[in-house]
């Protein structure tokens, strides 16, 4: 089976559409998930929710999906600066404000992982196990300098074996790494990349007969649209340029 697996849209309504057209233009993909965190950080979280709901999507609760569900005094988000945190909880408190109760619902209702048998429950087969951070809480980061031994502690967790895939997100840096035959992929991030590169990004994963298949895909949208949404809803115009640039640090 041919997965898209798509994670950390963050409200951003113009990046995830782009993904979603660009995944159908292929029309080669038997499902899509999402890895969480749908809202945040932009101006458009019933949008994303609603569109994910029209198009039977499922996936995941990112730390922002249920910190948001259930009111939390914080998004869950690492900041390394003051300012960080100072935007964080900007977004956090426009987030709560801007969300429908039938957003908060979906959010609510969303399961901590998914467990996928492309090959069928009734035999044996490769599995793909979808969390946020990590199996254990999805305010983990795990990025690409976790170690090999990290990697296979966390796949203990849930009970991979070789062939099996776990894949995440929250970093919004993707990676793909292969230890003791089990995959470890980092899906990125369709509406709020931080690696430096400012479109959307998403995985296409092949998994079934014969050894996974990974594909990162960069898809290019409309971010100045984004941008203007950003500062039309009155949050911070770090959060427009942080699309723009993909979170590269601006030149000295």
């Amino acid at each position: 089976m041919r997965f898209a697996l798509l994670s950390d849209i963050h409200a951003n309504i113009h990046a995830l559409d782009a993904v979603l057209s660009d995944i159908d233009a292929r029309g080669d993909v038997d499902a899509i998930y999402h890895a969480g965190d749908l809202v945040g950080y932009s101006s458009a979280p019933n949008e994303v929710v609603a569109r994910l709901r029209a198009r039977g999507i499922a996936g995941i609760a990112g730390n922002y999906d249920s910190t948001v569900a259930t009111a939390y005094k914080h998004c869950g988000c690492k900041s390394e600066t003051p300012r960080q945190e100072e935007l964080a909880h900007i977004s956090y408190s426009y987030t709560l404000g801007a969300v429908s109760a039938e957003t908060v619902r979906d959010l609510a209702a969303l399961p901590f992982s998914l467990d996928v048998r492309p090959l069928g429950g009734h035999a044996g087969g490769p599995r793909l196990v979808l969390v946020h951070g990590t199996p254990t809480l999805n305010t983990v980061y795990w990025t690409e300098d976790r170690s090999d031994e990290f990697c296979v502690k966390m796949a203990a967790v849930v009970g991979l074996k070789a062939g099996d895939v776990i894949a995440f997100g929250h970093t919004h840096k993707p990676w793909h790494r292969v230890v003791d035959g089990m995959h470890f992929i980092n899906t990125g991030s369709v509406g709020r990349p931080k690696d430096g590169d400012w479109r959307a990004g998403y995985v296409r994963l092949e998994l079934g007969e014969g050894a996974p298949r990974v594909e990162f895909v960069r898809v290019a949208y409309d971010v100045e649209a984004a941008a203007r949404g950003v500062i039309d809803a009155g949050l911070p115009e770090e959060f427009a340029e942080f699309l723009r640039t993909g979170g590269r640090p601006a030149a000295s």
